[in-house]
């Protein structure tokens, strides 16, 4: 495989894989959370919602640097 076929799985690998990260985050439960009006100012993140955040940072940071990686990459047609 070459680097330019690499280089796009791994940045649809690491979208996909935000998505699913972000979907899982949990914001309140009440109807409110809902429509983004959470009732609570500030949360400290504890444990698996700790987790989840730091991973998702993580992949947001894969997925641009991919990304520029791939802007940069020199193209064989």
């Amino acid at each position: 495989m070459e680097i330019s076929s690499v280089l796009q799985v791994v940045t649809v690998a690491s979208a996909v894989l935000m998505v699913i990260l972000i979907l899982l985050q949990q914001r309140g439960a009440s109807l409110g959370a809902g429509f983004g009006s959470s009732g609570e100012l500030y949360t400290t993140r504890r444990g698996l919602d700790k987790s989840l955040f730091e991973v998702t940072l993580v992949m947001a940071v894969v997925f641009v640097l991919s990304i520029l990686v791939g802007l940069f990459l020199p193209t064989v047609s």
